[in-house]
């Protein structure tokens, strides 16, 4: 595989003067040592999986390799940065660029906001929305049970799930056990302008995941001026450094605080601060992602 890889790179990449490469995985070290064989400088821009499970591999480390032989790295947040460098994967030319976050989310007026859940066949007047894939790792499960123990205390609220996997059929039955299932919707695989219009309906964006680097569907309800209620993953974390009040925070797997929280979002009735669209045009629009990349671009080529 890796041969026949590169043989496709001296098709596709000859006369490249710099590689990008994305993620991790056997791709990426065959491209990453197809480009040093070429000699061409390439950029590694890690997501997370590759820092967070990573294990030194015996007897060569083909990721570590392309890790170090790399020009530049760039991560999709400090906190996995961070992770790397106490791993034993230090060194030069290490910077975080984060994940660009598209136009489509940005905030709505409330005759919008109101239009859209009339659109989306939302009647309850509050709204709270997760999007994640229907993995254990996402934390459904304790939010279906946050959920639960929310609506026994007002009934004017809808839970939408959207998001496809494995855990599909679980989480229904999870909801039908709970009483909660003709309140709660699994919207499944949507497309990205209705997430967006998702977002931008929802009062408050909960994200129970156990692991998150930097999670771009909580970026991209802030940008669609929705606050957030993440559980207290590295990238939640780092949102709340970032965003302040607009990212309140809860200790993973914890239901009765996750519940308060909700609970505390949805009494408050407020949308997110202006500070929080300044902080999102400086480093998560694409403008600002595309001038930190071609500024990496410049350095590689010394231009």
């Amino acid at each position: 595989l890796s041969r026949q890889f590169g043989r496709v790179l001296d098709q596709a990449a000859a006369g490249a003067d710099l590689l990008h490469l994305h993620s991790n995985g056997l791709l990426i070290e065959a491209a990453a040592s197809w480009a040093r064989q070429q000699q061409i400088p390439y950029l590694l821009t890690l997501y997370g999986t590759e820092i967070w499970h990573y294990k030194p591999r015996r007897p060569i480390d083909f990721f570590r390799r392309a890790y170090m032989h790399a020009t530049a790295v760039t991560f999709y947040s400090r906190k996995l940065m961070e992770r790397a460098r106490e791993l034993g994967l230090d060194r030069q030319n290490l910077s975080v660029v984060y994940p660009a976050v598209s136009d489509a989310f940005a905030p709505a007026d409330e005759a919008t906001r109101a239009a859209i859940k009339r659109d989306l066949r939302i009647s309850e007047p509050r709204l709270i929305v997760n999007v994640k894939r229907l993995h254990e790792l996402a934390g459904q499960t304790y939010l279906l049970d946050a959920f639960a123990a929310l609506t026994q205390r007002r009934q004017d609220v809808r839970l939408v799930i959207c998001g496809t996997g494995g855990l599909r059929e679980s989480l229904e039955a999870q909801a039908k056990t709970l009483g909660i299932a003709d309140r709660v919707t699994f919207a499944g695989l949507v497309a990205n302008d209705d997430v967006a219009r998702y977002t931008a309906a929802a009062d408050v964006f909960a994200l129970p995941s156990l692991l998150e680097a930097l999670p771009t569907v909580a970026v991209e309800a802030l940008a669609s001026g929705t606050p957030v209620v993440s559980a207290d993953h590295p990238g939640g974390l780092e949102l709340q450094e970032l965003f302040e009040g607009d990212v309140v925070v809860v200790p993973k797997r914890d239901v009765p605080t996750l519940t308060r929280a909700l609970e505390e979002s949805l009494a408050s009735g407020r949308r997110t601060r202006p500070h929080t669209q300044a902080t999102l045009a400086r480093l998560f629009r694409s403008p600002a992602i595309g001038e930190q990349y071609n500024r990496l671009y410049r350095d590689m080529l010394g231009r």
